[in-house]
């Protein structure tokens, strides 16, 4: 029987790569993606990184910074990235016969079988192939394990040398990779755990591979982390998840650009919010029966603060975006208050089911096959004509007063026909 091989595919900075796909000129120019509202860098090419940008920095602490480098900013274009991500999954998969898409920049391959001799080839030919079918760099990390094949994709992405592969098959590389590699490096190790290691003298991978006291391990990191030192030992604890696993739960919540103070553009955004997350309920084949909802002050501004939280049962199991809009607007009515400054609302959908598990309600035309359909239908336009397209009326036709600050957004390049990239 062959031994199991695993291979970690990463999109190099996806965000920054996906905007610089469509923008040449900007080839060797550093760029940042914001998180919501133009917050935080989330995203950076290495020439960023080389200017000190660290991920979690906030914009307008180092603008002046990006300003002076002409460092290209831009606000996150998550139907880009997802659009992109697709396309990338889809090549992947043409060189394993199972795969796991970890993220949206990130997928595990099995290449068990596979010549070990022939996998370096094998992973450049893999590299090129996406990077001439998508335009998206990636590097590739081969290792017995998913932890081992994490561990060599980071090399890869720091090594000139090694030209975006590494392959830990034999055990002269494995061990010179674990002995290069920090400790908090290794895949699961956060910098909790990285202190207590190092409390015990464990610096690097290699240290902990070799730490003799399992017991001691498992009481410190649990069996978590007692499974991340078997991984690196070449014992498969981790294999691969082909089949997602469902959401128990689904939020959609956001910060809004500028305060509101109105209640009907709070139904405008709660109606947004609950539009995005029906749909991915619907995505996984589910539904469910309730439905929370909040609204807030900003707690960082002296304004009269106000918290409010209600939920709504559904009657029966659903995932009808209009039905479920309608059962939120009665808890709108009830935590908004005048006067105050509203700066974040969210939803949450809860008690969610399969759909061939769940309860109908038998005098609710919202849950007819006729609905179902139509929401179907909904979502198939939207995805190929890009998000919003079609949407309750309850949405509002301009977002604005409540949505994110975007102010550095690129055009949906791939996902709105109205904003395809102009030949002259």
């Amino acid at each position: 029987m062959s031994k199991k091989i695993f291979a970690l595919v990463d999109c190099n900075s996806f965000y920054c790569s996906c905007e610089r796909l469509f923008r040449p000129d900007l080839k060797s120019t550093a760029i940042g993606v914001l998180s919501n509202n133009d917050g935080c860098f989330v995203s950076r090419t290495p020439e960023l990184k080389k200017l000190g940008v660290k991920t979690g920095d906030p914009y307008f602490k180092v603008k002046d910074l990006c300003k002076k480098n002409n460092v290209a900013v831009f606000s996150a274009n998550f139907s880009l990235y997802t659009n992109l991500s697709d396309r990338v999954m889809k090549t992947l998969a043409t060189f394993a016969p199972r795969i796991e898409v970890y993220s949206v920049d990130e997928a595990f391959l099995d290449l068990t079988g596979f010549n070990p001799d022939e996998l370096v080839e094998y992973s450049r030919e893999i590299k090129r192939i996406v990077e001439r079918d998508t335009g998206i760099p990636v590097s590739v990390g081969v290792g017995y394990t998913k932890t081992l094949a994490k561990l060599a994709n980071n090399l890869a992405k720091k090594s000139k040398k090694a030209g975006g592969v590494v392959c830990l098959l034999n055990d002269k590389h494995t061990e010179a990779a674990l002995e290069r590699t920090q400790i908090g490096d290794v895949w699961g190790i956060g910098r909790a755990s990285e202190s207590k290691l190092k409390a015990i003298g464990i610096h690097n991978a290699k240290d902990f591979k070799e730490y003799k006291n399992s017991k001691n391990i498992l009481k410190l990191l649990t069996k978590v982390g007692l499974q991340t030192k078997e991984e690196l030992e070449g014992n498969i604890r981790l294999n691969l998840e082909i089949v997602p696993i469902k959401k128990k739960e689904i939020m959609c919540s956001r910060t809004f650009g500028t305060p509101v103070f109105d209640m009907k553009v709070l139904r405008e955004s709660i109606s947004n919010y609950i539009t995005n997350t029906a749909e991915k309920l619907r995505k996984q084949d589910s539904s469910c029966s309730k439905i929370e909802i909040f609204a807030r002050t900003s707690p960082y501004k002296d304004v009269p603060q106000h918290f409010a939280f209600e939920q709504v049962i559904l009657s029966g199991d659903s995932s009808n975006t209009l039905k479920m809009i309608s059962y939120a607007f009665s808890a709108v009515e009830k935590l908004f208050k005048e006067g105050y400054e509203f700066k974040k609302a969210g939803v949450k959908l809860t008690n969610i089911v399969n759909d061939t598990e769940g309860q109908l309600s038998l005098l609710d035309e919202n849950d007819s096959p006729r609905t179902r359909s139509l929401m179907k239908t909904i979502d198939l336009i939207n995805k190929i004509n890009g998000p919003g397209t079609i949407k309750s009326a309850a949405c509002g036709v301009n977002d604005k007063a409540w949505s994110m600050s975007r102010n550095f957004k690129s055009p949906r390049y791939v996902t709105g026909y109205t904003e395809l990239p102009k030949v002259t």
